[in-house]
Order: C-alpha cells, then sequence, then structure tokens
C-alpha cells in the first residue's frame, strides 16, 4: 500500500454525498462517485456506505473477482495507519476463494440465494396483483 494517500477517517466521512462519495474497503479509500449510475445494485447501495467503512457490506454480497478487479479503478488512498481497522477475514481468501469455493462446490451458495431471492420476488408480485385486482 505504498505511495498512496493516506487519509483519516474525518476526511473520509466528509465525502458522503452523490456529488462525493467516497468509502472504506479493507482500509482502502474509493471515490465511487463517478461509479454510482453505473452500480448494479443501485447508487442507494454506495451512498448507505459513503464516508464510511463498507468492508462489511462489500464482503457480504459477494462480489464476482471481476467486481473486485473493477473497484481498485476507484483506489485514491488509505486511511492512515493509526485509524486502520483489523477485519476478521483473511484477504486470500476472499480474494481468490470466493470463485475458487464457488467452483468446487459448483456454485451451490450463488444457486440457492438466487433461488431465495427470485421465491420473495414471485411472492413480492402476487401479493402486489392480489391488492390491484381485489
Amino acid at each position: 500500500m505504498e505511495g498512496l494517500k493516506q487519509m483519516t477517517l474525518k476526511e473520509i466521512s466528509d465525502h458522503n454525498t452523490n456529488k462525493s462519495a467516497w468509502l472504506v474497503i479493507g482500509n482502502k479509500v474509493y471515490d465511487v462517485t463517478k461509479f454510482l449510475d453505473e452500480h448494479p445494485g443501485g447508487c442507494e447501495v454506495l451512498l448507505e456506505q459513503a464516508g464510511g467503512d463498507g468492508t462489511e457490506a462489500f464482503e457480504d454480497v459477494g462480489h464476482s473477482t471481476d467486481a473486485r478487479h473493477m473497484k481498485e479503478e476507484y483506489l485514491i488512498g488509505e486511511v492512515v495507519e493509526e485509524e486502520r481497522r483489523t477485519y476478521s477475514y483473511d484477504k486470500k481468501t476472499w480474494k481468490a476463494g470466493n470463485d475458487q469455493d464457488n467452483k468446487q462446490r459448483g456454485g451451490e451458495s450463488g444457486q440457492t440465494d438466487n433461488l431465495v431471492y427470485f421465491g420473495l420476488l414471485a411472492i413480492i408480485v402476487a401479493m402486489v396483483y392480489w391488492l390491484m385486482t381485489k
């Protein structure tokens, strides 16, 4: 992480709007302002984390390898050493492990998640239809 601009959490916290959206992922600082309209999950997801530490949210989603590489385009600095957090994940595991684990399991986790989301969506659509035809 040598050579990156050092930033305090206070400095980062000032960038929490759609005009300037910075977030921390693994003690690295990303300016995602230009990515807000392109984010597949919508700009709201990024704006919720803007100005703060989005590491947990980023990891919980299970981003693809492509998304992990893409975020590096927005890297602008890192959290100053005395304010860095220690995370409970192993960077090697989440960097390479997610895709490798899914290949070994045949993508079971992703398929199950997709079925759950699809099922919830179907229930919501059915409820809306039922309410509209009442």
